[in-house]
């Protein structure tokens, strides 16, 4: 059929392939048939994510710091039972967008039904720290993202007593460990002196360049995003604050860890399958035409 049409399964709607298998079968077949036998198949061509390969020469080294964080272990040593782990990023641009006809609430075989046309009532930026062993969030909303507004997240953090800098050799308060992706607000060993100068007990760890998936805040925001931001309806900036506000507080009313399972060694067996596959695909890629 895709010879035929020139045209690839995905690209083609169910009335399409129900007029072509009509054509070979000889006999008529609905479309809600063939929707039918598309859903149950175990491959689905027309759906489909974005990824990007692993290409960094350290990703494995880097990423198996933060994997080996998140079971507990710090440079093949078990973390001392006060040593903190914290992951933390920015969810950015997040937009106030005030509709122009209110929304009208869900009712029998109805779904709320959010006005497609709305104003621009600003943005702001959400700072999170994930506190990855006790499951708790503790964020606040900036205007804008950078090293300023990062480090007031930080000092909002740190102020915990739990995550304080011990002031004395009886003090068994332990290390913090900061999980952070490689973004202007936290970037390079310049970020790690500066941690390091402000608060003695707390390490900045970087993940892999592209490597967003293996910092658990991100488990968070994708959560924050489906149960508060979606559909964006809010009337201002201090109402969409609040809402995100409310929602970290009833997190933290019942903190739970998120039950992260993939491990280093999990890494390690898909990187080696990824590279079975990429050389695969680049021995069969026809060879260049001499100029």
């Amino acid at each position: 059929m895709v010879a035929r049409t020139g045209n690839p399964l995905s690209r083609q709607s169910t009335t399409d392939l129900a007029r072509r298998a009509q054509e070979e079968l000889g006999k008529p077949i609905g479309r809600t048939t063939v929707w039918q036998i598309l859903d149950e198949d175990a491959i689905k061509p027309w759906q489909y994510e974005h990824w990007l390969f692993p290409r960094a020469a350290d990703f494995f080294a880097k990423a198996s710091v933060v994997l080996d964080l998140y079971q507990g272990y710090w440079r093949d040593e078990r973390l001392d039972p006060f040593d903190r782990v914290i992951s933390s990023d920015e969810k950015t641009s997040i937009q106030a967008r005030v509709r122009w006809d209110p929304t009208l609430r869900p009712g029998p075989g109805r779904p709320r039904r959010v006005a497609a046309k709305y104003k621009r009532g600003g943005a702001l930026q959400y700072l999170a720290a994930w506190d990855v062993q006790q499951g708790r969030v503790m964020g606040r909303c900036e205007a804008r993202t950078g090293i300023a507004p990062f480090g007031r997240l930080v000092q909002q953090v740190m102020g915990h007593p739990e995550y304080r800098a011990p002031y004395g050799r009886g003090d068994l308060r332990g290390r913090v460990f900061w999980v952070v992706d490689n973004g202007s607000s936290h970037r390079g060993e310049a970020s790690v002196k500066r941690l390091s100068q402000a608060y003695p007990n707390a390490v900045l760890v970087h993940t892999p360049v592209n490597a967003s998936w293996l910092n658990q805040v991100e488990v968070y925001f994708s959560l924050l995003q489906r149960k508060v931001l979606t559909p964006n309806d809010s009337a201002d900036l201090r109402e969409l604050e609040l809402r995100i506000r409310l929602y970290e507080e009833l997190t933290n009313r019942e903190p739970r860890p998120f039950d992260w399972k993939f491990t280093k060694y999990d890494l390690s067996d898909l990187l080696r399958r990824l590279a079975r596959r990429e050389a695969a695909s680049t021995a069969s890629r026809p060879a260049p035409r001499p100029s």
